[in-house]
């Protein structure tokens, strides 16, 4: 049996169902040790399962205690995790091998139990509401409004107005802005006949969701839909390439595939069409309790697609000084095939 600690929030929470800013977990053999301070300690008694909650004013001096007393001979680390301080302090205190395996815990998480899809799919329909009272915030009032003040009211239209979290910051992008991929908000007023790229989500019991849309901006009838009409045609040649290439991935992905595979779906579509240069991201990534999780959808990955495994697909073309087009769905295998949440 493995013994590891950890620190990062999401993947104790993983463990015990419960973390915070301030905390470090345990596990050593059978046991298990949730170190926190005063400010948390009802509330991680409360909500921590499966683990001894103990209160300390310096929680690594805590578990230096715990981890002597056991005689543990190995400990398991993500060096991801860890501050050089943090950890000098384990090395220079324990005589045991301290083991660094990079991103073990977000490795246990690539497969996700039924009760987790259950909850991504809510988050995922969470999120789609939220979409829709955007589109319907643009509709209405969206004319000759900056991408910052857009942004804001992306922002306040995903969380219902603060009920939920965001589990990125919006990016709203218009035109040439849609051309970066993480845009970021600027003075660009929204008119009639623009490009809109949105690119969302909201977090659901800490779980994520993460959609991209872009779309035609027309006042009359505004809608984050997947058919889009584009006013002009350079818009519409390219938005129809990525639009069938996420087509493309989503119908043909399948358990047993490499996510490289999968990636080839999407980037060969696009390169056939020209514009493979422009594609210039991985084809998708891991979605679960952190936003960018395993399995990574890119060309150079040798994962094997597994029942149950929630990615996003969401191929893109950004020509810089133009525009950007991407589109994003999430998927989760079930029945060996990919499922739009």
């Amino acid at each position: 049996m493995e013994n590891y600690i950890l620190k990062n929030e999401n993947a104790i929470y993983y463990e015990c169902s419960y973390s915070c800013d301030n905390v470090l977990y345990l596990k050593l053999g059978s046991e298990a040790f949730f170190i926190t301070d005063s400010r948390y300690i009802q509330e991680a008694q409360n909500a921590v399962m499966n683990a001894s909650v103990i209160q300390s004013a310096n929680l690594i001096e805590e578990a230096l205690k715990i981890i002597k007393k056991s005689n543990t001979k190995s400990l398991v680390y993500d060096g991801n995790d860890f501050t050089y301080s943090l950890f000098a302090k384990l090395k220079q205190a324990l005589d045991i091998e301290l083991v660094n395996k990079e991103k073990f815990s977000q490795l246990k998480r690539m497969i996700k139990s039924d009760d987790e899809i259950t909850i991504l799919h809510k988050a995922a329909k969470l999120g789609r509401k939220g979409f829709n009272r955007f589109a319907k915030y643009l509709q209405k009032n969206g004319f000759e409004q900056s991408e910052k003040l857009l942004n804001f009211k992306a922002y306040e239209k995903m969380t219902q107005k603060g009920q939920l979290e965001v589990s990125f910051d919006p990016i709203v992008a218009i035109n040439e802005n849609a051309a970066n991929p993480h845009a970021k908000a600027t003075d660009n007023i929204l008119r009639k006949n623009d490009l809109l790229l949105v690119d969302m989500g909201i977090k659901y019991k800490r779980y994520c969701s993460d959609r991209t849309s872009t779309s035609h901006v027309d006042f009359d009838n505004f809608s984050f839909g997947r058919e889009q009409k584009f006013s002009k045609a350079k818009h519409q040649k390219i938005y129809d390439i990525v639009l069938k290439a996420q087509e493309n991935a989503i119908s043909k992905a399948r358990v047993g595939m490499k996510a490289s595979e999968i990636d080839n779906l999407t980037r060969s579509i696009i390169e056939k069409a020209g514009y493979g240069k422009y594609f210039i991201h991985s084809t998708g990534h891991g979605v679960g309790l952190d936003i960018h999780e395993y399995p990574f959808i890119n060309a150079k990955s040798e994962i094997i697609i597994e029942e149950n495994m929630v990615f996003t697909i969401e191929p893109g073309i950004y020509l810089p000084n133009e525009f950007g087009v991407r589109i994003e769905d999430t998927v989760a295998i079930i029945n060996s095939k990919a499922h739009i949440l």
